[in-house]
Protein backbone atom coordinates (compact mmCIF):
# COMPACT_ATOMS: atom_id res chain seq x y z
CA UNK A 1 0.00 0.00 0.00
CA UNK A 2 2.89 2.50 1.17
CA UNK A 3 4.37 1.78 -3.02
CA UNK A 4 1.25 2.29 -4.44
CA UNK A 5 0.31 5.70 -2.62
CA UNK A 6 3.90 6.99 -3.21
CA UNK A 7 3.63 5.76 -6.95
CA UNK A 8 -0.40 6.79 -7.34
CA UNK A 9 0.20 10.63 -7.96
CA UNK A 10 2.81 10.74 -10.13
CA UNK A 11 0.55 8.48 -11.99
CA UNK A 12 -1.65 10.71 -12.09
CA UNK A 13 -0.15 14.02 -12.64
CA UNK A 14 1.15 12.43 -15.81
CA UNK A 15 -2.30 11.61 -16.36
CA UNK A 16 -3.86 14.96 -15.91
CA UNK A 17 -1.00 16.78 -17.86
CA UNK A 18 -0.94 14.21 -21.10
CA UNK A 19 -4.95 13.44 -21.04
CA UNK A 20 -7.01 15.44 -23.97
CA UNK A 21 -8.19 18.13 -21.72
CA UNK A 22 -4.68 18.65 -20.02
CA UNK A 23 -4.68 20.71 -17.18
CA UNK A 24 -1.50 23.48 -17.26
CA UNK A 25 0.84 22.45 -15.34
CA UNK A 26 0.21 25.80 -12.80
CA UNK A 27 -3.28 23.87 -12.03
CA UNK A 28 -2.15 20.33 -12.06
CA UNK A 29 1.13 20.36 -9.88
CA UNK A 30 -0.66 22.36 -6.74
CA UNK A 31 -3.18 20.04 -6.99
CA UNK A 32 -0.82 16.90 -6.84
CA UNK A 33 0.98 18.91 -4.32
CA UNK A 34 -2.46 19.18 -1.78
CA UNK A 35 -2.77 15.34 -2.94
CA UNK A 36 0.40 14.68 -1.02
CA UNK A 37 -0.19 16.73 1.59
CA UNK A 38 -3.50 14.93 2.24
CA UNK A 39 -1.22 11.54 2.08
CA UNK A 40 1.67 12.19 4.49
CA UNK A 41 -0.74 13.85 7.27
CA UNK A 42 -2.93 10.06 7.05
CA UNK A 43 -2.19 7.17 5.89
CA UNK A 44 2.20 8.06 6.43
CA UNK A 45 1.06 9.85 9.69
CA UNK A 46 4.25 12.17 9.38
CA UNK A 47 4.36 14.99 12.12
CA UNK A 48 2.51 18.31 11.08
CA UNK A 49 4.76 20.88 12.25
CA UNK A 50 7.55 18.87 10.15
CA UNK A 51 5.06 18.74 6.99
CA UNK A 52 4.53 22.51 7.56
CA UNK A 53 8.19 23.10 7.66
CA UNK A 54 8.43 21.27 4.62
CA UNK A 55 6.00 23.56 2.76
CA UNK A 56 7.53 26.84 3.98
CA UNK A 57 11.03 25.66 2.72
CA UNK A 58 8.92 24.80 -0.77
CA UNK A 59 7.95 28.20 -0.69
CA UNK A 60 11.66 29.56 -0.32
CA UNK A 61 12.89 26.79 -2.49
CA UNK A 62 10.91 28.07 -6.05
CA UNK A 63 12.72 31.34 -5.52
CA UNK A 64 16.03 29.53 -7.57
CA UNK A 65 13.91 28.16 -10.60
CA UNK A 66 11.74 31.25 -10.75
CA UNK A 67 14.59 33.86 -10.94
CA UNK A 68 16.57 31.90 -13.33
CA UNK A 69 13.30 31.92 -15.59
CA UNK A 70 12.57 35.47 -15.25
CA UNK A 71 16.32 36.73 -16.06
CA UNK A 72 16.28 34.25 -18.80
CA UNK A 73 12.81 36.00 -20.45
CA UNK A 74 14.23 39.39 -19.40
CA UNK A 75 17.60 38.45 -21.87
CA UNK A 76 15.63 36.99 -24.38
CA UNK A 77 12.74 39.98 -24.12
CA UNK A 78 15.63 42.33 -24.16
CA UNK A 79 17.59 40.72 -27.10
CA UNK A 80 14.19 41.09 -29.03
CA UNK A 81 13.54 44.64 -28.31
CA UNK A 82 17.35 45.71 -28.70
CA UNK A 83 17.57 44.23 -32.27
CA UNK A 84 20.41 41.90 -31.15
CA UNK A 85 18.28 38.88 -31.75
CA UNK A 86 17.33 39.90 -35.52
CA UNK A 87 20.91 40.84 -36.34
CA UNK A 88 22.14 37.57 -34.89
CA UNK A 89 19.33 35.82 -37.02
CA UNK A 90 20.81 37.47 -40.63
CA UNK A 91 24.42 36.31 -39.39
CA UNK A 92 23.85 32.83 -38.46
CA UNK A 93 21.29 32.82 -42.06
CA UNK A 94 24.64 33.66 -43.87
CA UNK A 95 27.08 31.55 -42.01
CA UNK A 96 24.89 29.47 -43.67
CA UNK A 97 20.83 28.85 -44.44
CA UNK A 98 20.93 24.72 -43.96
CA UNK A 99 18.49 24.59 -41.00
CA UNK A 100 19.99 21.73 -39.77
CA UNK A 101 23.40 23.99 -39.54
CA UNK A 102 21.19 25.93 -37.59
CA UNK A 103 19.92 23.90 -35.01
CA UNK A 104 23.12 21.72 -34.45
CA UNK A 105 25.09 24.97 -34.24
CA UNK A 106 22.54 26.72 -31.53
CA UNK A 107 20.87 23.72 -29.93
CA UNK A 108 23.40 21.46 -29.74
CA UNK A 109 26.46 22.60 -29.64
CA UNK A 110 25.83 26.15 -28.33
CA UNK A 111 23.78 24.71 -25.71
CA UNK A 112 26.03 22.41 -24.85
CA UNK A 113 28.56 24.72 -23.73
CA UNK A 114 26.28 26.31 -21.74
CA UNK A 115 25.34 23.14 -19.87
CA UNK A 116 29.18 22.97 -18.71
CA UNK A 117 29.00 26.56 -17.73
CA UNK A 118 25.89 26.99 -15.53
CA UNK A 119 23.31 24.29 -15.77
CA UNK A 120 19.75 25.46 -13.88
CA UNK A 121 17.87 24.85 -17.10
CA UNK A 122 19.45 27.98 -19.30
CA UNK A 123 20.58 25.97 -22.02
CA UNK A 124 17.39 25.81 -23.29
CA UNK A 125 16.43 29.09 -21.86
CA UNK A 126 19.35 30.77 -24.10
CA UNK A 127 19.37 28.60 -26.86
CA UNK A 128 15.82 27.99 -27.42
CA UNK A 129 14.62 31.66 -28.14
CA UNK A 130 17.38 31.57 -30.78
CA UNK A 131 16.08 29.20 -32.87
CA UNK A 132 12.72 30.39 -32.79
CA UNK A 133 13.54 33.71 -33.86
CA UNK A 134 15.42 31.84 -37.20
CA UNK A 135 11.49 30.94 -37.76
CA UNK A 136 11.31 27.75 -36.44
CA UNK A 137 8.26 26.44 -34.37
CA UNK A 138 8.24 26.94 -30.65
CA UNK A 139 6.57 23.63 -29.75
CA UNK A 140 9.18 21.96 -32.07
CA UNK A 141 12.05 23.91 -30.25
CA UNK A 142 11.33 23.33 -26.77
CA UNK A 143 10.39 19.42 -27.83
CA UNK A 144 14.42 19.75 -29.43
CA UNK A 145 16.02 22.03 -26.80
CA UNK A 146 14.97 19.00 -24.38
CA UNK A 147 16.05 16.58 -25.87
CA UNK A 148 19.14 18.02 -26.96
CA UNK A 149 20.46 19.05 -23.18
CA UNK A 150 20.76 15.25 -22.00
CA UNK A 151 24.04 14.65 -22.88
CA UNK A 152 26.32 17.18 -20.89
CA UNK A 153 24.19 17.46 -17.94
CA UNK A 154 25.90 15.08 -15.79
CA UNK A 155 28.77 17.30 -16.04
CA UNK A 156 26.53 20.80 -16.01
CA UNK A 157 27.46 23.98 -13.80
CA UNK A 158 31.14 23.40 -13.94
CA UNK A 159 30.26 19.20 -12.85
CA UNK A 160 28.05 19.75 -9.80
CA UNK A 161 26.00 16.81 -10.80
CA UNK A 162 28.75 14.40 -10.12
CA UNK A 163 31.51 16.13 -7.48
CA UNK A 164 28.71 17.50 -5.83
CA UNK A 165 25.81 15.03 -6.43
CA UNK A 166 28.08 12.04 -4.85
CA UNK A 167 29.72 14.11 -2.26
CA UNK A 168 27.83 13.00 0.75
CA UNK A 169 28.61 9.85 0.33
CA UNK A 170 32.28 10.38 1.22
CA UNK A 171 33.89 8.29 -1.87
CA UNK A 172 37.36 8.32 -2.97
CA UNK A 173 38.45 11.11 -5.29
CA UNK A 174 39.44 8.31 -7.93
CA UNK A 175 36.12 6.69 -7.88
CA UNK A 176 34.57 9.37 -8.20
CA UNK A 177 36.35 10.41 -11.43
CA UNK A 178 36.17 6.89 -12.65
CA UNK A 179 32.08 7.76 -12.34
CA UNK A 180 32.86 10.59 -13.80
CA UNK A 181 34.58 8.93 -16.58
CA UNK A 182 31.67 6.09 -17.43
CA UNK A 183 29.10 8.54 -17.32
CA UNK A 184 30.83 10.37 -20.15
CA UNK A 185 31.60 7.08 -22.32
CA UNK A 186 28.00 5.89 -21.83
CA UNK A 187 26.74 9.47 -22.19
CA UNK A 188 28.86 9.91 -25.71
CA UNK A 189 27.70 6.45 -26.78
CA UNK A 190 24.30 7.82 -26.82
CA UNK A 191 25.11 10.90 -28.21
CA UNK A 192 25.34 9.07 -32.01
CA UNK A 193 21.60 8.76 -31.58
CA UNK A 194 20.02 11.93 -29.69
CA UNK A 195 20.43 14.61 -31.40
CA UNK A 196 19.65 13.02 -34.85
CA UNK A 197 16.40 11.43 -32.71
CA UNK A 198 16.03 15.39 -31.73
CA UNK A 199 16.72 16.82 -34.91
CA UNK A 200 13.69 14.67 -36.54
CA UNK A 201 11.08 16.35 -34.32
CA UNK A 202 11.79 19.48 -36.32
CA UNK A 203 13.49 18.88 -39.92
CA UNK A 204 12.40 15.48 -42.09
CA UNK A 205 14.58 12.05 -42.81
CA UNK A 206 15.40 13.74 -45.93
CA UNK A 207 17.07 16.13 -45.03
CA UNK A 208 18.39 14.69 -41.90
CA UNK A 209 20.12 11.72 -44.51
CA UNK A 210 21.66 14.92 -46.72
CA UNK A 211 22.97 16.63 -44.04
CA UNK A 212 24.11 13.53 -42.03
CA UNK A 213 28.06 13.89 -42.58
CA UNK A 214 27.68 17.74 -41.00
CA UNK A 215 25.60 16.40 -38.26
CA UNK A 216 28.31 13.63 -37.47
CA UNK A 217 30.95 15.97 -37.63
CA UNK A 218 28.51 18.59 -34.85
CA UNK A 219 28.40 15.79 -32.88
CA UNK A 220 31.78 14.89 -32.64
CA UNK A 221 33.39 18.46 -32.54
CA UNK A 222 31.47 17.94 -28.92
CA UNK A 223 31.85 14.63 -27.85
CA UNK A 224 35.51 13.72 -28.35
CA UNK A 225 37.22 16.44 -26.48
CA UNK A 226 34.19 15.87 -23.91
CA UNK A 227 34.80 12.26 -23.28
CA UNK A 228 38.82 12.79 -22.99
CA UNK A 229 38.70 15.53 -20.34
CA UNK A 230 36.43 13.40 -18.41
CA UNK A 231 38.74 10.66 -17.97
CA UNK A 232 40.82 12.86 -16.49
CA UNK A 233 38.57 15.94 -14.69
CA UNK A 234 34.51 16.22 -13.36
CA UNK A 235 34.41 19.71 -14.06
CA UNK A 236 35.31 20.87 -17.71
CA UNK A 237 34.24 18.33 -20.22
CA UNK A 238 31.02 19.91 -21.20
CA UNK A 239 32.35 23.36 -20.73
CA UNK A 240 35.28 22.61 -22.99
CA UNK A 241 33.69 19.99 -25.03
CA UNK A 242 30.97 22.67 -26.11
CA UNK A 243 33.38 25.60 -26.96
CA UNK A 244 35.26 23.87 -29.34
CA UNK A 245 31.87 21.63 -30.78
CA UNK A 246 30.59 25.04 -31.17
CA UNK A 247 34.16 26.42 -32.96
CA UNK A 248 34.25 23.65 -34.88
CA UNK A 249 30.33 23.44 -35.72
CA UNK A 250 30.63 27.44 -37.39
CA UNK A 251 33.80 26.74 -38.62
CA UNK A 252 32.68 23.47 -41.05
CA UNK A 253 28.76 25.51 -41.52
CA UNK A 254 30.79 28.20 -43.18
CA UNK A 255 32.29 26.32 -45.51
CA UNK A 256 29.68 24.14 -46.17
CA UNK A 257 31.27 20.93 -45.68
CA UNK A 258 28.96 17.85 -44.96
CA UNK A 259 25.61 20.62 -45.75
CA UNK A 260 23.23 19.96 -48.52
CA UNK A 261 22.82 23.80 -50.89
CA UNK A 262 19.96 25.58 -49.37
CA UNK A 263 18.68 28.66 -50.64
CA UNK A 264 18.84 31.83 -48.40
CA UNK A 265 14.84 32.99 -49.16
CA UNK A 266 15.67 35.29 -46.30
CA UNK A 267 16.85 38.44 -48.77
CA UNK A 268 18.77 39.78 -46.55
CA UNK A 269 21.89 42.11 -46.91
CA UNK A 270 24.98 41.03 -45.08
CA UNK A 271 25.32 42.04 -41.58
CA UNK A 272 28.69 43.82 -40.73
CA UNK A 273 31.82 42.48 -38.25
CA UNK A 274 30.84 45.06 -36.06
CA UNK A 275 27.09 44.47 -36.16
CA UNK A 276 27.60 40.88 -35.53
CA UNK A 277 30.06 41.70 -32.64
CA UNK A 278 27.66 44.46 -31.16
CA UNK A 279 24.88 41.73 -31.34
CA UNK A 280 26.89 38.86 -29.74
CA UNK A 281 28.03 41.24 -27.08
CA UNK A 282 25.37 40.10 -24.55
CA UNK A 283 25.46 36.67 -24.72
CA UNK A 284 29.30 36.78 -24.85
CA UNK A 285 29.32 38.86 -21.68
CA UNK A 286 26.55 36.28 -20.05
CA UNK A 287 29.03 33.45 -21.01
CA UNK A 288 32.42 35.37 -19.64
CA UNK A 289 30.66 36.14 -16.55
CA UNK A 290 28.90 32.42 -16.44
CA UNK A 291 32.72 31.02 -16.65
CA UNK A 292 34.21 33.74 -14.19
CA UNK A 293 32.43 32.74 -11.81
CA UNK A 294 32.07 28.81 -11.68
CA UNK A 295 35.41 28.13 -12.08
CA UNK A 296 36.79 26.48 -9.02
CA UNK A 297 40.73 28.08 -9.36
CA UNK A 298 39.22 31.61 -9.27
CA UNK A 299 38.23 33.25 -6.02
CA UNK A 300 34.46 34.74 -6.85
CA UNK A 301 32.70 31.10 -6.74
CA UNK A 302 33.76 30.42 -3.21
CA UNK A 303 33.02 34.39 -2.52
CA UNK A 304 29.71 33.85 -4.06
CA UNK A 305 28.52 30.40 -1.79
CA UNK A 306 30.52 31.80 1.16
CA UNK A 307 27.98 30.75 3.79
CA UNK A 308 29.88 32.56 7.33
CA UNK A 309 26.76 34.07 8.86
CA UNK A 310 27.14 38.09 8.33
CA UNK A 311 23.53 39.11 9.94
CA UNK A 312 20.95 36.73 12.01
CA UNK A 313 17.58 37.49 13.64
CA UNK A 314 15.44 35.30 14.92
CA UNK A 315 11.76 35.12 14.23
CA UNK A 316 10.39 33.61 16.96
CA UNK A 317 9.09 30.46 16.66
CA UNK A 318 8.76 30.46 13.01
CA UNK A 319 12.74 30.32 12.21
CA UNK A 320 15.93 31.67 12.45
CA UNK A 321 16.69 34.22 9.42
CA UNK A 322 20.68 34.57 8.15
CA UNK A 323 22.58 36.51 5.88
CA UNK A 324 25.61 35.13 4.94
CA UNK A 325 28.58 37.09 3.32
CA UNK A 326 28.21 35.58 0.04
CA UNK A 327 24.57 36.99 0.19
CA UNK A 328 22.91 33.58 1.33
CA UNK A 329 19.72 34.22 2.77
CA UNK A 330 18.52 31.63 4.61
CA UNK A 331 15.49 30.17 6.87
CA UNK A 332 17.23 28.09 9.66
CA UNK A 333 14.92 25.62 11.76
CA UNK A 334 11.94 26.43 10.41
CA UNK A 335 8.41 25.81 13.16
CA UNK A 336 11.50 24.66 15.07
CA UNK A 337 12.08 21.69 12.92
CA UNK A 338 15.80 20.64 11.36
CA UNK A 339 13.95 21.87 7.93
CA UNK A 340 15.80 25.15 6.48
CA UNK A 341 15.50 26.95 2.97
CA UNK A 342 17.95 28.88 1.20
CA UNK A 343 18.92 31.15 -1.75
CA UNK A 344 22.38 31.97 -3.42
CA UNK A 345 21.52 35.56 -4.46
CA UNK A 346 25.02 36.20 -6.17
CA UNK A 347 25.60 32.58 -7.60
CA UNK A 348 21.88 31.71 -8.60
CA UNK A 349 22.16 31.82 -12.10
CA UNK A 350 19.36 35.15 -12.04
CA UNK A 351 20.82 37.84 -10.95
CA UNK A 352 24.33 37.68 -12.20
CA UNK A 353 24.41 37.14 -15.12
CA UNK A 354 20.85 37.97 -16.47
CA UNK A 355 19.95 40.93 -14.60
CA UNK A 356 23.34 42.13 -14.46
CA UNK A 357 24.46 41.63 -17.94
CA UNK A 358 20.77 43.33 -19.59
CA UNK A 359 21.70 46.45 -17.14
CA UNK A 360 24.86 47.07 -18.70
CA UNK A 361 23.86 46.08 -22.16
CA UNK A 362 21.25 48.57 -21.92
CA UNK A 363 23.31 52.09 -22.66
CA UNK A 364 25.18 50.01 -25.08
CA UNK A 365 22.31 49.82 -26.84
CA UNK A 366 20.42 53.11 -26.52
CA UNK A 367 17.46 51.26 -25.26
CA UNK A 368 14.81 53.72 -24.09
CA UNK A 369 13.16 54.15 -20.56
CA UNK A 370 9.88 53.47 -21.79
CA UNK A 371 11.56 49.98 -23.59
CA UNK A 372 13.42 49.05 -20.37
CA UNK A 373 10.38 49.05 -18.55
CA UNK A 374 8.36 48.08 -21.04
CA UNK A 375 11.27 44.34 -21.13
CA UNK A 376 11.27 44.33 -17.22
CA UNK A 377 7.14 44.78 -16.86
CA UNK A 378 6.75 41.70 -19.46
CA UNK A 379 9.52 39.62 -18.14
CA UNK A 380 7.76 39.68 -14.62
CA UNK A 381 4.25 38.99 -16.38
CA UNK A 382 5.35 36.33 -18.08
CA UNK A 383 6.42 34.43 -14.74
CA UNK A 384 3.28 34.58 -12.69
CA UNK A 385 2.15 30.72 -13.88
CA UNK A 386 5.57 29.14 -14.29
CA UNK A 387 5.91 30.57 -10.76
CA UNK A 388 2.57 28.60 -9.25
CA UNK A 389 3.98 25.77 -11.30
CA UNK A 390 7.09 25.58 -10.07
CA UNK A 391 5.76 26.28 -6.58
CA UNK A 392 3.57 22.98 -7.07
CA UNK A 393 6.67 20.91 -8.18
CA UNK A 394 8.83 21.88 -4.87
CA UNK A 395 6.43 21.22 -2.20
CA UNK A 396 5.36 17.99 -3.77
CA UNK A 397 8.90 17.37 -3.42
CA UNK A 398 9.80 18.34 -0.15
CA UNK A 399 6.54 16.55 0.78
CA UNK A 400 7.60 13.56 -0.57
CA UNK A 401 11.35 13.22 0.86
CA UNK A 402 9.59 13.62 4.51
CA UNK A 403 10.70 10.79 5.84
CA UNK A 404 14.61 9.45 5.00
CA UNK A 405 14.71 6.07 4.01
CA UNK A 406 10.74 5.84 4.47
CA UNK A 407 10.05 8.81 2.58
CA UNK A 408 7.54 8.20 -0.83
CA UNK A 409 10.56 8.48 -3.10
CA UNK A 410 12.95 6.54 -1.19
CA UNK A 411 9.64 3.56 -1.31
CA UNK A 412 9.48 3.90 -4.43
CA UNK A 413 13.28 3.79 -5.21
CA UNK A 414 14.53 0.28 -3.18
CA UNK A 415 10.71 -1.61 -4.36
CA UNK A 416 12.11 -1.06 -7.69
CA UNK A 417 16.14 -2.32 -6.67
CA UNK A 418 14.88 -4.94 -5.00
CA UNK A 419 12.47 -6.17 -7.32
CA UNK A 420 14.97 -6.38 -10.68
CA UNK A 421 18.14 -7.58 -8.27
CA UNK A 422 21.34 -8.53 -10.81
CA UNK A 423 19.27 -7.39 -13.27
CA UNK A 424 19.68 -3.82 -11.72
CA UNK A 425 22.20 -2.40 -14.17
CA UNK A 426 19.30 -2.29 -16.90
CA UNK A 427 16.85 -0.48 -14.82
CA UNK A 428 19.11 1.64 -13.04
CA UNK A 429 18.96 4.72 -15.23
CA UNK A 430 15.48 4.81 -14.64
CA UNK A 431 15.92 5.69 -11.57
CA UNK A 432 18.08 8.54 -12.03
CA UNK A 433 15.41 9.86 -14.25
CA UNK A 434 12.61 9.15 -12.03
CA UNK A 435 14.98 11.24 -9.53
CA UNK A 436 15.32 14.23 -12.39
CA UNK A 437 11.33 14.49 -13.12
CA UNK A 438 10.73 14.46 -9.26
CA UNK A 439 13.62 17.33 -8.19
CA UNK A 440 14.27 19.22 -11.98
CA UNK A 441 18.30 18.28 -11.17
CA UNK A 442 20.44 15.79 -12.16
CA UNK A 443 22.33 17.11 -8.93
CA UNK A 444 19.25 16.22 -6.78
CA UNK A 445 18.81 13.15 -8.79
CA UNK A 446 22.03 11.95 -7.39
CA UNK A 447 21.47 13.43 -3.98
CA UNK A 448 18.49 11.47 -3.45
CA UNK A 449 19.06 8.48 -5.13
CA UNK A 450 22.92 7.66 -4.53
CA UNK A 451 22.90 6.45 -1.61
CA UNK A 452 19.98 3.68 -3.18
CA UNK A 453 21.80 3.07 -6.16
CA UNK A 454 25.61 2.29 -3.93
CA UNK A 455 23.40 -0.11 -1.52
CA UNK A 456 22.17 -1.90 -4.19
CA UNK A 457 25.39 -2.22 -6.33
CA UNK A 458 27.10 -3.56 -2.93
CA UNK A 459 24.31 -5.95 -2.19
CA UNK A 460 23.71 -7.72 -5.52
CA UNK A 461 27.31 -7.34 -6.33
CA UNK A 462 27.26 -5.16 -9.07
CA UNK A 463 29.89 -2.68 -9.41
CA UNK A 464 29.34 0.46 -7.30
CA UNK A 465 30.85 3.01 -10.52
CA UNK A 466 28.91 1.35 -12.61
CA UNK A 467 25.75 2.12 -10.95
CA UNK A 468 26.91 5.30 -10.18
CA UNK A 469 27.23 6.21 -13.41
CA UNK A 470 23.90 5.14 -14.64
CA UNK A 471 22.44 6.92 -11.75
CA UNK A 472 24.11 10.27 -13.13
CA UNK A 473 23.39 9.38 -17.08
CA UNK A 474 19.74 8.63 -15.99
CA UNK A 475 19.32 12.01 -14.11
CA UNK A 476 20.62 13.87 -17.46
CA UNK A 477 18.25 11.63 -19.74
CA UNK A 478 15.85 12.47 -17.24
CA UNK A 479 16.06 15.86 -18.29
CA UNK A 480 13.85 15.27 -21.06
CA UNK A 481 10.93 14.72 -18.98
CA UNK A 482 11.54 17.21 -15.73
CA UNK A 483 8.55 19.21 -15.06
CA UNK A 484 11.18 22.21 -14.48
CA UNK A 485 12.60 22.54 -17.41
CA UNK A 486 9.71 21.59 -19.25
CA UNK A 487 7.79 24.97 -17.31
CA UNK A 488 11.01 26.59 -18.02
CA UNK A 489 11.11 26.62 -21.45
CA UNK A 490 7.89 27.10 -22.31
CA UNK A 491 7.73 29.93 -19.91
CA UNK A 492 10.38 31.17 -22.18
CA UNK A 493 9.22 31.11 -25.35
CA UNK A 494 5.49 31.85 -24.38
CA UNK A 495 3.77 28.51 -25.38
CA UNK A 496 0.98 27.75 -22.80
CA UNK A 497 -0.64 24.58 -21.47
CA UNK A 498 1.74 22.32 -23.68
CA UNK A 499 3.71 20.28 -21.47
CA UNK A 500 1.72 17.31 -20.94
CA UNK A 501 2.03 17.15 -24.88
CA UNK A 502 5.98 17.52 -24.49
CA UNK A 503 6.14 15.54 -22.22
CA UNK A 504 4.64 12.64 -24.51
CA UNK A 505 7.22 13.74 -26.87
CA UNK A 506 10.40 13.83 -24.64
CA UNK A 507 9.39 10.37 -23.08
CA UNK A 508 10.07 8.08 -25.70
CA UNK A 509 13.81 9.68 -26.57
CA UNK A 510 14.42 9.33 -22.64
CA UNK A 511 13.47 5.29 -22.67
CA UNK A 512 16.18 5.02 -25.92
CA UNK A 513 18.41 7.18 -24.04
CA UNK A 514 18.40 4.05 -20.57
CA UNK A 515 18.01 1.21 -23.34
CA UNK A 516 21.65 2.78 -25.34
CA UNK A 517 23.02 3.18 -21.43
CA UNK A 518 21.83 -0.52 -20.03
CA UNK A 519 23.15 -2.13 -23.72
CA UNK A 520 27.01 0.32 -23.05
CA UNK A 521 27.11 -0.64 -19.09
CA UNK A 522 25.82 -4.42 -20.01
CA UNK A 523 28.66 -4.97 -23.08
CA UNK A 524 30.69 -2.10 -23.82
CA UNK A 525 32.05 -0.81 -20.59
CA UNK A 526 32.84 -3.92 -18.98
CA UNK A 527 35.54 -3.92 -22.02
CA UNK A 528 36.97 -0.74 -21.61
CA UNK A 529 37.34 -0.30 -17.63
CA UNK A 530 38.16 -2.84 -15.04
CA UNK A 531 35.60 -3.29 -13.05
Amino acid sequence: MALFLSIFPIVLLIYLMVKRNALPSYVALPFIAALILVLQLTYFGSDFTLVMANIVSGLGAVLTPITVIFGAILFNRFSEVSGATNTLRKWLGNINPNPVAQIMIIGWAFAFMIEGASGFGTPAAIAAPILVGLGFNPLKVAVLALIMNSVPVSFGAVGTPTWFGFGPMKLAEEQILEIGSITAFIHSIAALIIPVMALRFIVSWREIRQNIVFIYISIFACVVPYLLIAQVNYEFPSLVGGAIGLFISVLVANKGIGLAKVENTLDQKAVTVGEVAKALFPTGLLIAILIITRIQQLPFKAMMNNATEWVSSSLGSFANFEISQGLIFSLKNILGTSVGTSYKLLYVPALIPFVVTVLIAIPVFAVSGAKTKDIFATSFSQTKKPFLALLGALIMVNLMLIGGDNSMVKIIGQSFAQATGEYWTIFASYLGAVGAFFSGSNTVSNLTFGSVQLSTAETTGLSVSLILALQSVGGAMGNMVCINNIVAVCSVLNITNKEGSIIKQTVIPMIIYGIIAAIAAIFIVPMIYTL
